[in-house]
């Protein structure tokens, strides 16, 4: 078939970006590619071709014939934006109010062309994946489940990990997950199925020794607990029970029978079963963790199961890694730049276990998030995982503290880590951080929002960023949301020595200019609107942070010390998000975990209007284990 006159032209921006692009002169008519395997190429990987003669794909399996026909798709989609858009924002920038079209007939023509090129491709990480965080709270429907795997396999990542502490429904074990809304079996099924499709690995994903929380602050499995009557963690914070002793015969019958009604439903060959953060394990107990390990390894029920674990007590303690037994995978998780990935994989290596990179988005504790600190910590994760024999790449998205973050404050983070997964090296994505940058910019807003005046991605990444604007950094949170999550926290002393109303009011003035850089975005995906308004409110909510901050730097740093009018107008301001919040949630979330969400904005207001903060303050179902209060033990899932 002839290709269209035409000059030699550069592609629309990829995601994730391909390794090998050449350029012909002229157009092509977009058909329907001709499909060949090639056994030679990569595993995963393709070449496609369009050229005079036709599309043709050729492909190392399957996986890389459906690549091809997403970066097809991509391409296809990129081109028609290029020719409809451009003029768009040309028109909106001179003041042309309504997107101009191409003259009547072009569009129809010009859609049907695509450049002359030849793409050649493959992974870096032949596994690459995300874990979403389904437990701390926020537990998505099906539709937006759905919907993620859609985009997620469209740039090309190749397994899904739900990370479930409580929210499957085990048949013997209602009073757990019942206030949860919880996964079903036959979801899960469907959901496999959904993602084999797409060439998604659906990973089952159970904690099985730390972060049991959920079922230990109930009397039927509180015998089970390391410290039945809870602890205070590094951090000092007070906790409900979290760790079940692993020396306990009827800890390993409890993780048996879970792990028995759940993996049937699963037809991956992988397991995650966790085991970081058993914070109330002494670590002169290592021992006891190593024969937990090897015991789990060992049971019949996770036959034929390649077992993955998180890598933290392990890095701790690198004299037991000749004791792991085989088929372990340790998941080496680090969620700020910097972690010493490179030094962990290589004891790992040394003592000859597999291992992926697990760096995060960012989002969790921060509420609008981190996007300088996504960068690097995705970034080093691929760099050091290629350089130092990891065989993934697990991007994970937490949910810490009531899941406060809506769902595209993470998108920058999925994207990126896409692009990372797929091509370690920076090459494809700029040479500088700012071209990396605004390449994220332009192929979020293209392949994520579809959003032509290109705003909608600008404002997510920036006021991704409006953290940095503060001198103080703490690991895996934002600063300026600290008096959210603890506002018995002084203000400008101990933690945030330094702190002043200039930085602050700096933060205020950049979340308000890309708030309004925001609203002028034209988002064309399903619920496009809905993303706008939930950038709006998480900006509200840190607004609001700052403005509680100031107040208190006016006076001693406390909350005690601002006055009665204030606290008024911020508890009024703190409202309207907390109502705005509810609806956002139901919007993409069952409604299980919901009143445990708002009860973080509910104890704040209960501060407002008193005046009062409680120093042992740890979160609402610290509050409903320690000191219950009639009415309110639902909010932790301890309703008799």
């Amino acid at each position: 078939m002839p290709g269209a006159p035409g000059g030699r032209r550069s592609l629309p921006p990829l995601l994730p970006p391909p390794k090998r692009v050449t350029m012909h002169t002229g157009m092509v008519h977009d058909t329907a590619p001709r499909v060949s395997i090639d056994r030679s190429l990569p595993a995963q990987g393709y070449r496609l071709r369009l050229g005079d003669s036709g599309i043709f794909i050729e492909a190392a399996d399957m996986a890389g014939a459906f690549y091809a026909n997403t970066t097809l798709d991509q391409l296809r989609h990129g081109i028609r934006a290029r020719r409809h858009d451009q003029p768009a924002r040309r028109a909106d920038d001179a003041g042309g109010g309504a997107r101009s079209r191409a003259c009547p007939g072009e569009d129809d023509l010009s859609a049907q062309l695509l450049p002359a090129c030849d793409i050649e491709d493959w992974p870096d990480f032949a596994l690459r994946g995300v874990m979403l965080d389904v437990s701390r709270c926020k537990v998505p429907t099906m539709e937006t489940v759905y919907d993620l795997v859609d985009r997620l396999a469209s740039w090309k990542f190749n397994q899904l990990q739900l990370y479930t502490e409580h929210s499957f429904s085990y048949k013997n074990h209602s009073e757990v997950w019942r206030d949860s809304s919880p996964f079903s079996a036959e979801e899960i099924e469907a959901l496999d199925a959904y993602c084999a499709k797409r060439f998604v690995e659906l990973v089952a994903n159970q904690n099985c020794l730390g972060h049991m929380e959920r079922w230990l602050v109930h009397s039927r499995y509180r015998d089970l607990a390391l410290q039945p009557e809870g602890f205070d963690d590094p951090f000092g914070l007070r906790r409900p029970p979290s760790t079940v002793d692993p020396t306990r015969h009827g800890s390993m019958d409890l993780v048996r029978e879970l792990l028995g009604e759940l993996l049937p439903h699963f037809t991956s060959p992988r397991v995650h079963v966790g085991l970081d953060e058993p914070w109330e394990l002494p670590p002169g107990r290592v021992d006891d963790y190593v024969t937990w390990l090897q015991s789990l390894r060992s049971l019949p029920e996770l036959a034929g199961h390649e077992m993955l674990v998180w890598g933290d007590v392990l890095a701790l303690h690198p004299d037991v890694l000749h004791e792991l037994p085989e088929r372990v995978t340790v998941c080496e998780w680090g969620y700020d730049a910097g972690h010493p990935f490179a030094e962990r994989l290589d004891a790992l290596r040394h003592a000859g276990h597999q291992a992926w990179v697990c760096p995060g988005t960012s989002s969790w504790l921060s509420i609008l998030g981190r996007t300088t600190n996504m960068m690097a910590n995705c970034a080093e994760a691929a760099d050091q995982g290629i350089a130092h024999g990891a065989t993934g790449y697990l991007l994970t998205d937490w949910g810490d503290f009531g899941h406060i973050q809506y769902q595209p404050v993470s998108e920058p983070g999925f994207a990126y880590g896409a692009a990372r997964a797929w091509s370690a090296g920076t090459g494809p994505l700029g040479d500088s951080q700012a071209a990396e940058r605004e390449w994220l910019v332009t192929a979020l807003d293209l392949h994520g929002f579809d959003d032509p005046t290109r705003n909608l991605s600008r404002s997510l990444i920036a006021l991704g960023d409006v953290y940095s604007s503060v001198p103080l950094r703490f690991p895996n949170m934002s600063t300026l949301v600290m008096n959210f999550y603890f506002p018995q926290l002084p203000v400008g002393m101990a933690l945030t020595q330094g702190l002043t109303a200039d930085h602050l009011l700096a933060v205020e003035a950049g979340i308000d200019s890309e708030v309004r850089r925001a609203a002028s975005a034209i988002p064309r995906r399903a619920g496009g609107g809905l993303v706008v308004e939930e950038l709006k409110t998480g900006a509200d909510l840190v607004s609001l942070c700052c403005e509680d901050a100031r107040a208190r730097l006016d006076g001693d740093g406390t909350l005690e010390s601002v006055s009665a009018s204030t606290r008024a107008h911020l508890r009024q301001l703190l409202g309207r998000v907390k109502e705005t919040h509810r609806d956002l949630w139901l919007a993409r979330n069952r409604p299980g975990g919901l009143d445990e969400s708002l009860a973080w904005m509910a104890h704040l207001e209960q501060c407002y209007e008193t005046g009062k903060t409680d120093p042992r303050w740890s979160g609402p179902m610290a509050e409903a284990f320690f000191a219950p209060t009639p009415g309110r033990e639902h909010v932790a899932g301890l309703a008799p």
